[in-house]
């Protein structure tokens, strides 16, 4: 959405309240699947990510910001996480907010509540790599993860592909109810397994802040697609690297799926180069194949951009201005 659209010399806010009656699935899953083809295209580029720990309630605070030419769509998200929310405060721990700027001039145009926009995006950035990667006979779903994010997930993934039956695996295996109850609802069958059992799975998202390896090679059968969205700063870990070198590696962003994604182990490791990783956005495009037979297993490293939250709030904004529900401030 291009700023200059808008009213002129008018600052568009969208709280964090009213982002679940104005972001569907579907729209979600739309603007990540665009941009992630226009980052493919050179049409799209992100900026460096500022992250730091900043010495109070152990918070980590930072921006991830970029630019979609194609789309006029400039901006950053600014926030974090903040680990003892839950507990002391009743918030959840991730917090953040979207700031749109109009490219032309500069000045800012939209600010827009990116917690639930945040969680969407995610959700759609994984079945967007299914769409375009998972076989289409895939029947079986792994879930490796059950926390607050995995439900997205999954809602997202059902909606996206036919899966008849959801597989489950978690830390804490009391959370796995949580999962069977969004399965249930939508309809298929859902089971808690050990993780030798996600060898049944064709398409497994893991969705965990793991720091060692949960998912092995002996675990994933040929011709699985795998989403990896948990791992997003140096050091974490989902999957091993004996999985990675079996695979064959597509990321959101190549720079930081090499540095703090899935992939940063590997490279390490020596088992996988810069040179090696296509980006999602080359297949959206039909620039890259992408699966090349059915016994291929692919894995996806969503370590998440910038331009994915800058899309989805600029399609928010355009639907709060449209129907007057934004709040509109002059600046």
């Amino acid at each position: 959405m291009d700023g200059t659209q808008m009213t002129q010399h008018q600052l568009a806010i969208v709280p964090e309240g009213m982002i679940a009656d104005m972001l569907t699935r579907e729209a979600a899953f739309d603007a990540v699947e665009k941009v992630f083809a226009a980052m493919a295209a050179g049409d799209a580029y992100n900026f460096p990510v500022v992250r730091e720990a900043i010495g109070h309630e152990d918070a980590l605070y930072g921006f991830k910001g970029g630019f979609d030419r194609a789309g006029g769509v400039l901006g950053l998200k600014a926030g974090g996480y903040w680990p003892h929310n839950l507990a002391r405060r009743g918030l959840i721990n991730h917090q953040s907010t979207v700031f749109l700027f109009d490219p032309d001039s500069g000045r800012v145009t939209a600010m827009v509540g990116g917690n639930l926009l945040t969680a969407l995006r995610t959700a759609a950035a994984s079945s967007v790599s299914l769409r375009h990667l998972a076989r289409k006979d895939a029947k079986v779903l792994g879930m490796i993860g059950a926390g607050h994010q995995a439900k997205f997930q999954l809602r997202a993934a059902l909606e996206t592909h036919p899966f008849e039956k959801v597989i489950g695996w978690n830390y804490h295996p009391e959370m796995l109810p949580g999962l069977a109850a969004v399965a249930e609802e939508m309809g298929v069958q859902f089971e808690a397994v050990e993780l030798p059992g996600m060898v049944e799975a064709d398409a497994i998202i893991t969705i965990t802040s793991s720091f060692a390896p949960t998912l092995l090679g002996e675990h994933v059968s040929p011709g699985t697609h795998i989403a990896c969205m948990g791992t997003d700063t140096i050091g974490k870990q989902e999957v091993g690297t004996d999985l990675i070198s079996k695979a064959t590696v597509f990321a959101d962003e190549v720079a930081q799926s090499i540095s703090i994604g899935e992939a940063q182990h590997a490279i390490k490791e020596g088992i996988l180069a810069e040179g090696d990783i296509p980006q999602l956005g080359s297949v959206i495009n039909g620039t890259h194949a992408g699966r090349s037979s059915e016994d291929e297993i692919t894995l996806f490293d969503g370590t998440g951009v910038g331009l994915q939250d800058l899309a989805v709030a600029a399609s928010i904004v355009e639907v709060a201005v449209a129907s007057g529900q934004a709040s509109m401030v002059p600046i």
